[in-house]
């Protein structure tokens, strides 16, 4: 099992300042590793069809429409799941100290996320993404690692990695959902609801809070 985590907008609280309305994290889940190289080997024929070199990192923000819309007709076929939390940090009910910290706002969000999906981890390898900044780094793997095993002594999490997003297809995967999810939550952009349909499907959980 393979679990890809990623997000999508800012930890400020001041979106009448610019900060991003929602603070959105996601977990992509293969359960099988072979449809996981498959899904793999799919991007990176796309990058090829779409005349970028090896390396060149598919990206959601800066992406073209177009290009988005390849990269989700792609990677539609595949079987993998997904859990999504969107923080609606515009909102009036959300209040308390603990917001107003960067590390507490990347624990709450990661904690509802990996919450969501245990009970379908099992023995997972959950890789994220090391060029993300050094506080969702940390907070997530901390969390993640006090949450291996359950008290039953089942383990839900075999290894956390990082791996530069640059160089792993699934972590652009992970990268397009939360783009995906952010836009259809903030219900902006005429192309959210056409995006969406690519992956509707495969949401197993996705939440909003406060709503």
């Amino acid at each position: 099992m393979l679990a890809f985590i990623d997000e999508s907008g800012d930890t400020g609280l001041r979106t009448d300042e610019g900060a991003s309305r929602f603070f959105v994290v996601v977990m992509v889940l293969f359960e099988d590793h072979e449809e996981a190289l498959r899904c793999d080997q799919r991007i990176s024929l796309l990058r090829a069809e779409l005349g970028y070199a090896d390396r060149f990192e598919l990206h959601f923000r800066e992406n073209s429409d177009r290009q988005r819309k390849r990269f989700l007709e792609a990677v539609a076929p595949y079987d993998f799941q997904y859990f999504g939390f969107a923080l609606n940090k515009g909102s009036e009910k959300l209040w308390g100290p603990g917001f107003e910290h960067k590390a507490s706002l990347y624990k709450f969000t990661c904690g509802i996320v990996f919450e969501n999906a245990k009970p379908y981890l099992t023995d997972a390898i959950v890789v994220l993404d090391e060029s993300g900044t050094d506080t969702f780094r940390s907070q997530l793997s901390k969390y993640l690692g006090r949450r291996m095993t359950t008290a039953g002594g089942m383990r839900l999490i075999k290894k956390i990695k990082m791996q530069r997003s640059a160089g792993n297809n699934l972590l652009q995967l992970a990268d397009y959902v939360a783009g995906v999810v952010s836009r259809k939550v903030q219900r902006k952009k005429k192309e959210a609801a056409e995006h969406y349909r690519y992956i509707a499907a495969k949401e197993v959980m996705l939440r909003v809070w406060p709503e």
